[in-house]
C-alpha cells in the first residue's frame, strides 16, 4: 500500500488515476492532510516542534495511525511538498474524490493544527482561505470549523 502511496505522492501522473482507484478512501484523506498539514506548518516559516509533535498526534487520533506509518507519511509528504508548483496539486485530488462534508473535515483537521500555538499567524490564515477556496467552499464553512475547533480547543 505505502508503495501505491509514493507512486501518487510523487506525481506518478500516469499512474495516478489507477492508484487513485486502489488507494481506499481513508488513506487518500490521510495523504490529503498530511501534505496540507504539512503545507500549513511550514506557511510561517517556522515549522515548529510544537507543530510536528501536533501533526503526529493529530494522524495517530484522527487516523489510528501508527508512529512508523506517519513518520513515511510525513517524509513522502515532505516530497512531493518539494517537487510541486502549487496548493492546487493536492487540494485538486481532494476535489475530486471528496464530498463537500470530508472536505469540510480536512479544513477543520488543519484549524486543529493552526491552533497548537494558541495563534492565528497572517500566513497561516492566508493559507487556509486559500485551501478552503480551492475545496470550492463557502467563507461561512471556513468560520465554522474555525469556530468548532477554537471552542474545543
Amino acid at each position: 500500500m505505502l508503495e501505491l502511496i509514493k507512486d501518487l505522492l510523487t506525481g506518478k501522473k500516469e499512474k495516478n488515476e489507477e492508484i487513485i482507484n486502489l488507494v481506499p478512501y481513508e488513506k487518500k484523506l490521510q495523504i490529503a492532510t498530511c501534505a496540507l498539514f504539512l503545507e500549513v506548518a511550514n506557511s510561517d516559516d517556522n515549522f515548529a516542534k510544537e507543530e510536528k509533535e501536533n501533526i503526529y498526534k493529530s494522524m495517530k487520533e484522527i487516523f489510528g495511525l501508527e508512529e512508523q506509518y506517519i513518520k513515511e507519511l510525513i517524509s513522502l509528504s515532505e516530497e512531493q511538498i518539494r517537487n510541486s508548483v502549487s496548493l492546487y496539486e493536492f487540494t485538486d485530488i481532494i476535489n475530486q474524490n471528496f464530498s463537500k462534508d470530508e472536505k469540510y473535515e480536512v479544513v477543520k483537521n488543519l484549524w486543529k493544527l493552526i491552533y497548537t500555538d494558541n495563534k492565528v499567524d497572517k500566513y497561516e490564515d492566508l493559507f487556509i482561505k486559500r485551501i478552503s477556496s480551492n475545496f470550492h467552499l463557502e467563507h461561512k464553512d471556513l468560520i465554522a470549523a474555525k469556530l468548532e475547533v477554537k471552542n474545543d480547543h
